[in-house]
């Protein structure tokens, strides 16, 4: 049992690490590591029971694989069915087969070497997913394919925690005489249990707790969900965290999705820390000492290998030379599950525990030289590897009467109905990524920065009757809307600004054609609420064109004093007052 003091100091090693390690921009799961370092038996010695410590934060992974569950709706898996199901298992497999077969060459018995190429191949989905978003490269197409072996890796995790007792040598002479049908029956026995109680009895009682309004105890009831199908799938000999996973797949498309994994969100990121620093404390640090050189070895070849395997398999699939090297850096190091199945392995007695520790810690190291190495394959690429970048794409002659700026949310609208109407145009947009995003879904979109003058006498806008102008960010919308009036101006202007503050320094440079973002929509909704409360639709309309014309005339008026806050914040009051007393009338007149 974890004592107040033991707590305490799990606490504050999990603060003081993980705050250090983000401020370094770095992953939170190599900060507890860290600590469990610092703090274990080969650093600081301050805490003894790690296997106590261990024992608790299991419930971790049993919560982790309880949410992927929760994640893994049908809709979702259909749609990356080619990356999960492509990918992924050709990732697993060959990467299993290469490094179990180094393993069986050194010596270690073919069922071991199998455990061990398994576990080797399997990468971190929160440290990879983790840095790549920090990195922006998540909507890549490296990024999408390194989510998606990820996420086939969580789910090839399941069977490997069902069959692993069976490798057990404990367990040889009962699966020779036909005991794994037995095991089966089991797994069969629970799925059935979790589906049918969870259509029958789950999902009604979730709804009877829902309606209670009681915050804590729809928590209470999310917990024991957990809880008793993990203990379910125990009580049948199979892992409970298969059992919490079936749980988490049964409600993916239930109603209690979101708020189950907000409110179990906490416990499992605190779990899983604690199951970190407990992984961090029992590494055996005297290895370094004593076998220095095996373990830089067994780490280096795993990397390698897994750099090599998926570089090539990605660049079979079709990807160019740069996105597969970038999907090969992203997915080199270990994960967290290959500390679980060889911890597992090692009680079950697949292999020796001096194995196990020396994976464990091998692991360790390429969690920790994994972010390092993606960040030294990107400055590399950058400077010496990467093509001279291009200012802007080519564009080809079309005399378009219509440029879009900014092909976000806005732009790609406005684009779909001219496509419909059979109308061209001409797209630009300044992000990369982004341009080869919304190209795979067959859209004709150039990239380059639109405030760039080359770039828009490239994009014709001195033949072009429009300009849409629908770029995010405000200065840049700015800059371009300036040099369009300047040196284009036959060229009408329609501009998307993101406030008050933005329109009005369009307006500073010429624009008249403004509409806010959100302002049409609240307009919109403004409207319906009206009718909602009874109001006629034809009043209710005309309510909102009066506010519209009102707002309007208001944001001219301001624009005049805008340098002057006095006046403007009088201009404001004054405004509110007229507002309501056009209002009052109309209720007067009605009345």
């Amino acid at each position: 049992m974890i004592s107040l003091a033991q707590t305490a100091i799990l606490l504050a090693a999990a603060v003081v690490a993980v705050s250090l390690f983000r401020f370094a921009r770095l992953s939170s799961i190599l900060g507890y590591l860290v600590a469990g370092l610092v703090i274990g038996p080969w650093g600081l010695n301050l805490i003894g029971d790690v296997g106590g410590i261990l024992q608790v934060s299991e419930f971790g992974i049993v919560l982790l694989l309880f949410i992927i569950g929760l994640e893994l709706q049908p809709t979702r898996l259909w749609v990356m069915r080619r990356i999960v199901f492509g990918y992924g298992p050709a990732q697993v497999a060959l990467c299993s087969l290469l490094l179990g077969a180094g393993a069986w060459a050194l010596g270690v018995p073919p069922i071991a070497s199998a455990v061990i190429g398994f576990g080797l191949s399997l990468s971190s989905t929160p440290l990879v997913l983790q840095v790549l978003a920090e990195r922006g490269q998540l909507k890549t197409q490296y990024g999408r394919g390194a989510f998606g072996i990820l996420l086939f890796q969580d789910l090839a995790v399941l069977p490997a925690l069902a069959l692993l007792p069976m490798l057990a040598p404990s367990s040889a002479t009962h699966a020779a005489s036909g005991s794994w049908w037995i095991t089966l029956l089991k797994l069969l026995a629970v799925i059935v249990a979790v589906i049918g109680g969870g259509r029958l009895l789950l999902r009604p009682a979730l709804r009877v707790v829902a309606r209670a309004q009681v915050s804590e105890v729809f928590t209470a009831a999310a917990l024991l969900t957990v809880i008793a199908t993990a203990l379910l799938a125990n009580l049948a000999g199979l892992s409970m965290a298969l059992g919490a996973f079936l749980a988490g797949v049964l409600l993916a498309d239930s109603e209690f999705r979101h708020e189950l994994e907000a409110d179990l969100e906490p416990f499992k990121g605190l779990l899983l820390g604690l199951f970190f620093i407990a992984v961090g404390m029992s590494a055996n640090l005297g290895l370094l000492e004593s076998e220095p050189l095996t373990l830089l070895a067994l780490t280096a070849a795993f990397l390698a290998v897994k750099i090599v395997a998926v570089t090539a398999l990605a660049r079979l699939a079709g990807l160019r030379g740069d996105s597969a090297r970038r999907l090969g850096f992203a997915l080199p190091a270990g994960g967290e599950f290959a500390f679980v199945l060889f911890t597992l392995a090692a009680r079950d007695g697949v292999f020796g525990r001096a194995t196990s520790d020396l994976l464990i810690l091998a692991v360790t190291l390429s969690m920790i030289l994994g972010p390092l190495l993606l960040i030294a394959h990107e400055a590399i690429q950058n400077r010496w590897l990467a093509p001279p970048p291009q200012p802007y794409d080519a564009i080809e002659e079309h005399d378009n009467l219509v440029i879009i700026a900014g092909f976000g949310r806005v732009g790609q609208i406005v684009a779909r109905i001219l496509r419909v109407k059979g109308i061209p145009f001409t797209a630009l947009d300044n992000s990369q990524t982004h341009v080869d995003f919304v190209r795979r879904f067959g859209n004709k979109v150039y990239y380059g920065d639109a405030s760039r003058l080359e770039l828009l006498r490239a994009a014709g806008a001195d033949r072009a009757r429009i300009l849409v102008l629908a770029i995010d960010d405000a200065d840049a919308s700015t800059r371009t809307a300036a040099l369009a009036r300047e040196y284009f101006p036959r060229l009408k202007i329609y501009a998307r600004a993101r406030n008050r503050q933005h329109a009005f320094a369009l307006m500073d440079v010429g624009v008249t054609e403004i509409v806010r973002d959100t302002y049409a929509s609240s307009l919109e909704i403004a409207a319906w609420v009206l009718e909602g409360l009874g109001e006629a639709p034809a009043t209710a309309r005309e309510a909102v064109r009066k506010f519209r014309q009102h707002d309007e005339a208001t944001l001219a008026a301001q624009y005049q004093v805008k340098e002057d806050e006095t006046k403007f914040l009088a201009t404001t009051r004054e405004s509110a007052a007229q507002l309501e007393k056009l209002f009052e009338s109309d209720r007067s007149r009605s009345g």
